[in-house]
């Protein structure tokens, strides 16, 4: 394990935000991960953790200890008759990991091929695209609880897991993700009802079900709407997809009928944020080095150059632009870490 001082950030980070930490380290192990601990504590210093570096804001300097989760390792832990478990350290990529069940013949994380980011950060956002969400094969995960500084087990019910949240994420900073174990499918079990997804499953031609052709019609979704992070800067989806009361829905659809609507199990519906900050007129505005994707409207890209600060401000304009025209309340999806 060794200790840093004054390290910048922004190759630890897709929006390339430059950002000093105070002091960094990267831990691989166990043992490393409650070394740092421990000398953060004796150093009273405040701790924040890092995965890819995928889905955060840096907004400026960074106090304390960093520590990123830079652990490896993949298995397989048991096989049934029509289930695999598979368990992944928390700095396993995520991207390679659905390669990996792939090469396996394994079925369940297609529709998650692409997307940036690690393992142990994956349960914190519950990840999901294309109809699938990582809670759907997830089976329990192992985190260090800072507070009593026990190693302990959660399954699906205790992960609390929601719509891009977890219990990981609302009580943020208590748990560290060590290692997640997830159930997949020796059978494909295809989820392509997503329309542009459906769309290119039905151009294959296709009529038996395979996983690897989904993940790959999914990877050309991605690169076609979303930028590369190592072409042009970018953290992802900057929005999460509004949820408003069937009431304030109906609202919406009679003064705007092209809006797209989505009813969910519990009554609500959910709106699509790309549409609403596209008919805003955002799509592509930039504001010298801060912008918005010219190909999808929920991604804010860095063009070179700019700062946290500069990616906020744009942030906070399109959601006030968006609450002003269809009286709609935006949340951003990535946490903003440092001080302006």
């Amino acid at each position: 394990m060794l200790l840093r001082d004054g390290v910048d950030l922004q190759p630890f980070n897709t929006m390339a935000l430059a950002a000093p930490a105070a002091h960094f380290v990267q831990v691989r192990s166990d043992a490393e991960l409650q070394a740092a601990l421990a000398l953060a504590e004796g150093e009273s210093w405040p701790v924040t953790l890092f995965g890819g570096g995928s889905n955060v804001i840096l907004a400026g300097p960074v106090p304390g200890l960093v520590i990123r989760m830079a652990s490896r390792g993949r298995r397989v832990l048991s096989r049934g008759t029509e289930q695999v478990l598979i368990e992944a350290e928390a700095g396993e990529n995520w991207h390679q990991l659905v390669c990996w069940s792939l090469d396996l013949g394994l079925s369940g994380l297609e529709n998650l091929a692409l997307i940036p980011g690690t393992v142990g950060a994956a349960p914190v956002q519950n990840i999901g695209a294309y109809g699938v969400e990582l809670c759907d094969c997830f089976d329990s995960l192992q985190a260090l609880d800072r507070q009593t500084g026990e190693l302990c087990w959660f399954n699906r019910e205790d992960c609390k897991f929601a719509y891009r949240d977890s219990r990981f994420k609302r009580e943020a900073g208590r748990y560290v993700i060590l290692r997640v174990r997830l159930s997949l499918a020796r059978q494909p079990r295809l989820a392509v009802g997503y329309a542009p997804l459906a769309e290119a499953w039905k151009a294959t031609g296709l009529q038996v079900p395979d996983a690897r052709v989904v993940a790959a019609l999914v990877t050309g979704i991605r690169q076609s709407k979303l930028p590369d992070p190592a072409v042009l800067p970018n953290a992802g989806s900057f929005f999460k997809n509004p949820v408003v009361a069937v009431e304030q829905a109906q609202g919406l659809a009679q003064r705007f009928p092209a809006m797209p609507q989505f009813a969910q199990a519990d009554g609500s519906v959910k709106l699509a944020a790309a549409w609403l900050i596209d008919q805003a007129g955002w799509k592509g505005f930039r504001d010298s080095a801060a912008g918005v994707h010219s190909e999808q409207a929920l991604v804010l890209v860095n063009h070179g150059g700019a700062s946290g600060a500069q990616i906020l401000q744009l942030a906070a304009r399109i959601r006030a632009d968006v609450l002003a025209r269809y009286g709609v309340e935006l949340e951003q999806e990535p946490p903003v870490i440092g001080s302006l």
